[in-house]
């Protein structure tokens, strides 16, 4: 500072102070020099964000860290966790509100760019950052949002979710079908039949907690509402292998009605999914050309009851795009092609759907 700086910034480089003791070490070194500081930390206690708000409170009027915590080892200050915190919680206006509200586009849109997936439990900007699955919560946020969302998510640019589970109750499926653009209010009945339908498929190992497009059509099936683009006859994988020949080959069949039409349609890829993906998209390609504009963007296997080793039983979650959004679909069943057929034929669709196709 003698020698012209404007500012120093303390470092917790290793990672390892606590709050307490950063606005110890910071109150300090004001008391003693005056000094205009700043802050920098890493995470390898969980406290970075903590740190960062106890410098503040101390004194620093300057922090350092990184959009979505990135960093060596455990990461840095995640950025917008610390404006969140110094702009909801202590009053200190860092940003205008309108671009506060940008704060979850921004940090989807880096993760984007850095190719790294966004964690769904972030603080403020995740995708589970105000999702609600209890019955319990979601009666209480019937009442009054408040009681179970420390904020308003808009404030950062999120929307609340309401997960569907087995934990689910009423309130919890007519909320969630009130976000998918269904009113079930005053259809009892009718929310105790899904309530059931989704306990009963969790306990086999279905989940919708990141499949909305999937509940979206459980919910129009038990509406009467789901468009049947297609009618399935059978469908046949082959993984064939001639060592001689390099790398296996796998061959789906499959045939199915599409526009007033029987439809036979053989198509190679190189696994089970994928040659079934290609196959239906081939069959599918003269009643419904849109399909052309959706895609499959990525594809999860989890195994429910693992303790099965390779006898359990298979859940498969894909994402789907159309070049505007995305959606996800599950799929369940013993058998891994099953499950990723099932996951796959709901994704084609819903996109068709979200579409607006109407059923040839």
């Amino acid at each position: 500072m003698e020698a012209g700086a404007e500012l120093v910034a303390l470092c917790d480089t290793n990672g390892g102070m606590l709050p307490h003791q950063v606005s110890d070490i910071v109150a300090d070194v004001m008391d003693a020099t005056g000094a205009r500081l700043g802050i920098h930390c890493h995470n390898d206690t969980g406290c970075s964000v903590a740190n960062t708000i106890a410098a503040i409170r101390a004194g620093a009027t300057h922090f350092q860290g990184t959009v979505n915590g990135y960093g060596e080892r455990t990461g840095n200050a995640d950025l917008l966790s610390v404006i969140g915190n110094l702009q909801l919680k202590e009053g200190r206006e860092v940003l205008a509100p309108s671009r506060l509200a940008e704060a979850t586009r921004i940090a989807h849109q880096i993760s984007e760019v850095t190719n790294v997936p966004p964690y769904s439990r972030q603080p403020y900007v995740g995708a589970s950052a105000f999702a609600h699955k209890a019955g319990l919560h979601a009666s209480a946020i019937k009442v009054d949002p408040d009681l179970y969302q420390h904020i308003d998510p808009q404030a950062v640019g999120n929307d609340m979710r309401m997960l569907v589970s087995g934990m689910a109750g009423r309130a919890s499926i007519e909320l969630k079908a009130r976000e998918l653009g269904f009113d079930l209010s005053g259809q009892a009945d009718l929310l105790s039949r899904i309530v059931k339908r989704v306990k009963d498929l969790e306990a086999q190992g279905w989940t919708f907690e990141a499949a909305d497009a999937s509940f979206d059509l459980l919910l129009r099936d038990e509406l009467g509402s789901r468009p049947s683009y297609f009618r399935v006859e059978s469908w046949r994988v082959i993984t064939d292998h001639t060592y001689a020949k390099g790398d296996p080959v796998s061959e789906a069949t499959i045939k199915l009605w599409a526009g007033g039409e029987r439809v036979v349609v053989t198509a190679e890829g190189n696994g089970p999914v994928d040659s079934l993906d290609r196959a239906i998209r081939q069959a599918l390609s003269d009643a419904y050309p849109e399909l052309a504009k959706i895609e499959l963007i990525d594809f999860r296997v989890r195994l429910f009851d693992a303790a099965h080793g390779t006898d359990a039983t298979t859940r498969v979650l894909m994402e789907h795009c159309d070049g505007v959004t995305s959606w996800e679909t599950v799929g369940v069943a013993p058998n891994i092609v099953e499950a990723s057929w099932v996951s796959l034929t709901d994704g084609i669709t819903y996109g068709l759907m979200r579409r607006g196709v109407e059923v040839r």
